[in-house]
């Protein structure tokens, strides 16, 4: 291969993985905040105090 063609494949390259990368992290985003996934979070961070038996 030219070298002139490596050089644009990693610049395309480049710029689809920046894209992806944005793209899984609005999703992560997303599925964060939500409002269906509250009440999971809340129970979540409650969880370790749930199961004490003699108050500490």
């Amino acid at each position: 291969m030219d070298i002139m063609i490596l050089h644009e494949l990693e610049g395309l390259f480049r710029s689809i993985w920046v894209v992806w990368l944005m793209v899984i992290f609005a999703a992560v985003i997303y599925w964060a905040y939500r409002p269906k996934n509250k009440k999971r979070f809340e129970d979540d961070a409650k969880m370790i105090f749930k199961d004490e038996d003699n108050g500490g």
